[in-house]
């Protein structure tokens, strides 16, 4: 089983570059981040008709995010548990049912919380800490899920190309890294770091200031797995290349494949 995760920052800016990757990447299932439209005018068809199905959590203008999958899903939900309040769309999930076991997959685009301090801060610790107790929640099922898409944290120094550069940006705060570890150290397995090691992964570059001519990117997008689905792990890759092309969005797509 092969999942994919792509932050395509609107997919009206994306509606041919995301079908030709699809097209090449022939993953069975795709976590989709900013898709940036209310669920009735998302292009069902172009997915569709490539075998997928869809479901979304769209919102006008601003995030959403949604499942692209060939295989068959079960108990679709929308939303982090935890502030009936939050309309901000940034959370999906549901079961895909592999050949071999069931792996529930979560979809999620984590606030950005600039400028920090402030509100929009203040919004990504407390989302952080609603992800931290959903995350409990599904461990103590004790079935394979993970937890895939734009995390908007840079865990580490190692994964900014100048990580100087991102010191005081909320994606890189003592506070921002300490709630990623958090959630990790409940159990779930980072699976590029499972992979790859060093620095020079990343899975972001800036539209400003050449950042991609100079490979000025960092590591934002991550899949965490629970136990379950870690034992499941036979590899994870960050499809790099696709941010050089023709109107690419931001980020590149990362995936995983499970044997599952």
């Amino acid at each position: 089983m092969k999942i994919a995760s792509f932050n395509i920052n609107g997919i009206k800016a994306r509606i041919q570059a995301l079908p030709d990757w699809l097209d090449e990447a022939d993953a069975d299932v795709v976590v989709l981040q900013e898709i940036k439209s209310v669920d009735e005018a998302f292009p069902r068809d172009i997915f569709e008709d490539r075998g997928y199905s869809v479901e979304t959590h769209g919102q006008k203008g601003f995030n959403g995010v949604a499942i692209l999958s060939r295989l068959p899903l079960e108990d679709i939900t929308r939303g982090l548990p935890g502030d009936d309040s939050d309309e901000q769309a940034r959370w999906i999930e549901a079961t895909v049912m592999g050949d071999k076991s069931p792996v529930r997959v979560c979809g999620l685009y984590l606030p950005n919380g600039n400028p920090a301090p402030g509100p929009k801060y203040d919004y990504k610790l407390a989302w952080m800490e609603r992800l931290h107790a959903r995350a409990q929640h599904l461990l103590t099922l004790e079935e394979p899920f993970l937890m895939a898409g734009d995390y908007n944290v840079i865990p580490q120094d190692e994964d900014a190309k100048r990580p100087e550069a991102w010191s005081k940006d909320a994606l890189a705060l003592p506070q921002s890294r300490a709630a990623f570890r958090r959630i990790v150290n409940l159990g779930f397995t980072d699976a590029f770091r499972a992979r790859t090691q060093g620095p020079g992964h990343y899975t972001f570059w800036d539209y400003q200031a050449g950042a991609w001519n100079r490979d000025d990117g960092i590591r934002i997008d991550h899949f965490l797995l629970s136990p379950q689905c870690a034992d499941l792990l036979t590899d994870c890759q960050i499809d790099k290349e696709i941010r050089a092309r023709e109107k690419p969005s931001d980020h590149v797509p990362i995936w995983v494949t499970l044997d599952a």
